[in-house]
């Protein structure tokens, strides 16, 4: 989707931050494997990418994750 993910130590609170409008997702590298499949799929639930770009099952990945609320 042309997006970059970065995987970095940060002082953010959640596991992953957007860089200013830009195609850059930040992870926060000490976050557990939890929050950091959380906080993108958040991020996914947020974003309106151009799927034109992927494949049938990318597409279909991308849609159940854009319909689905995840509860722990």
């Amino acid at each position: 989707m042309g997006y970059r993910v970065r995987y970095e130590k940060g002082n953010f609170k959640t596991g992953s931050c957007m860089l200013q409008s830009s195609k850059v997702v930040v992870v926060n590298r000490f976050s557990n494997i939890e929050v950091k499949i959380n906080s993108l799929i958040d991020l996914l639930r947020e974003i309106e990418p151009d799927t034109s770009t992927l494949d049938e099952k990318q597409k279909q990945l991308y849609f159940t994750i854009k319909q689905t609320k995840l509860t722990l």
